[in-house]
């Protein structure tokens, strides 16, 4: 019997020939990357357990990005703790504002994700990784600082679901669409502590960035991880930003899954996850009229610059709707550069929208861009849970760029075909 990709990463960081689902290992990882939320607490732990010192520095990669810039003295002084940290156990990996940005588009970005990695993260995204093969996966502030001294940590082999999305999408359906539909089928439980493996001909035809929008909302069914077999694309991105050698893992054709689900996209429509839930999703179609008060552009999920050209060419010589704020927020510092090198930035701005610095801020309900009660926001994001973006009172609506884009010139919720220019 074969093995799945993620078996085989596993396998080969706990030095052993296989693993199977349900075993224990214990395994070596290759890049800790650390924010600024979750890791005051770990860097707590390593000094209340003897001065633990962390075991790899060069494996280390720091990103402030949840509450950046600071919004109050309280963050400032956490990222402030963060730096003399860094200083002490000389992490040289640390991304400070100016060259920052959302960690999970930051990572990949910089070079410091490859094929058959493992990596981790005190965040629930970092599935995000698994895009170019890799085994990424979040963790709690007690397991950051377990890996951060030793350089190891324990998992318990996940099973791995198929997907196969195959068919032609339509115009104006993306891969935050076919997620969206995929966590509207199977739940935000349907993954529970299992591997989400995606393949198929929509898969294969799918950007690299693109690919990343699956495997980051995989954590919103519940997956442990969100895996990619690496192929071409995958290796023309990886070695455009690294020189480092990587060993490349692809599934076995006798691979054994705990289930395989088939899906053909050829007919999904533009989604939408309405509150609470990201499983809350319909087809565009059928949700009525819904009037909005904020549209945001942006998040690990949807912030790179293929989402900011998908938004651009939707709002391009047009009007953001009177009494509609519409908030874009590149994911990182070189993302935004290259925006405004294309003229993108001046689009949005044209259109009456504002452009922000890179931040994870209103995603997580931090800063820029906090609804009020009663307000409603269509959102690139990947969350959509009560005060996810602020007031327990206010609704946040899931959509692809291309749909918050054509939704904040509308002034409600629309398909964007309705403002295609193509």
């Amino acid at each position: 019997m074969g093995s799945t990709i993620t078996e085989k990463i596993l396998a080969a960081h706990s030095g052993r020939e296989t693993v199977r689902p349900g075993e224990l290992i214990n395994a070596e990882i290759d890049v800790i990357m650390c924010h600024d939320v979750t890791t005051t607490p770990a860097i707590d732990l390593l000094k209340a357990h003897g001065n633990l010192h962390v075991a790899y520095p060069e494996r280390v990669v720091i990103m402030p990005d949840h509450f950046v810039p600071n919004k109050d003295i309280k963050s400032a002084e956490m990222v402030a703790k963060i730096r003399r940290w860094a200083k002490e156990e000389k992490i040289e990996k640390f991304y400070e504002i100016g060259r920052h940005g959302v960690c999970h588009a930051l990572l990949p970005e910089q070079g410091h994700v490859r094929p058959g990695t493992t990596i981790i993260c005190g965040d629930s995204h970092t599935s995000t990784h698994g895009a170019l093969g890799a085994f990424a996966t979040g963790i709690g502030s007690t397991d950051l600082a377990a890996a951060l001294a030793t350089g190891e940590l324990w998992f318990k082999v996940p099973e791995t679901i198929l997907f196969k999305i195959n068919g032609t999408l339509q115009k104006g359906v993306f891969a935050k669409d076919v997620i969206l539909e995929i966590i509207r089928r199977i739940g935000v439980d349907g993954a529970l502590y299992k591997a989400m493996e995606f393949t198929g001909n929509v898969v294969e035809e799918f950007s690299v960035e693109s690919r990343m929008t699956l495997c980051n909302m995989a954590i919103e069914a519940g997956a442990k991880s969100g895996i990619i077999n690496p192929d071409d694309k995958t290796l023309d991105y990886v070695q455009s930003r690294s020189n480092e050698i990587f060993d490349v893992y692809t599934s076995d054709p006798d691979a054994e899954y705990s289930d395989v689900i088939d899906i053909d996209v050829s007919d999904l429509e533009p989604m939408v996850a309405l509150p609470h839930l990201p499983s809350n999703g319909k087809p565009v179609s059928q949700i009525g009229n819904i009037p909005i008060d904020q549209a945001w552009l942006g998040s690990c999920t949807n912030g790179r610059i293929e989402d900011l050209r998908k938004a651009a060419a939707e709002i391009k010589g047009k009007k953001v709707a009177q009494g509609v704020r519409m908030i874009v927020v590149p994911a990182t510092s070189d993302i935004w550069k290259q925006a405004n090198r294309e003229g993108l930035l001046d689009i949005f701005m044209e259109a009456g929208a504002t452009v922000s610095a890179p931040t994870c801020g209103a995603c997580l309900g931090g800063h820029m861009g906090i609804l009020a009660a009663g307000e409603r926001c269509i959102s690139s994001t990947n969350r959509n849970f009560v005060g996810r973006m602020g007031s327990p009172e206010s609704e946040v609506y899931l959509a692809s760029p291309a749909t918050v884009a054509a939704s904040a010139i509308a002034g409600k919720i629309v398909n964007p075909n309705a403002y295609r220019q193509d």
